[in-house]
């Protein structure tokens, strides 16, 4: 029997892999909620064994991405009322 590319666990782990790199090379904690979605489903998969169907797991992904990037914003944004500013050029 042929099993279906999405219920494998370690092409989640793929995708989070190449995720977080992208999340290296473009910074601002945007693909880092989706690399820590894609892992927790690829540790989902790989934990429980079951074949779940694509929307069910693309509806996990989702909602664990999102809470993943919610938790990431909370925790590295500057404190309220503050505002990031540059005192110096990079070239200095």
């Amino acid at each position: 029997m042929e099993t279906a590319l999405w219920t494998l666990w370690w092409v989640w782990a793929a995708a989070a892999l190449v995720l977080a790199i992208v999340e290296v090379l473009v910074p601002g904690f945007v693909f880092l909620g989706f690399a820590v979605g894609a892992a927790a489903v690829a540790l989902i998969l790989l934990v429980s064994g079951m074949a779940p169907g694509l929307p069910l797991l693309l509806l996990v992904f989702a909602a664990l991405s999102l809470a993943a990037w919610l938790v990431f914003r909370r925790v590295f944004a500057l404190p309220k009322g503050q505002v990031k500013t540059f005192d110096h050029d990079i070239n200095d």
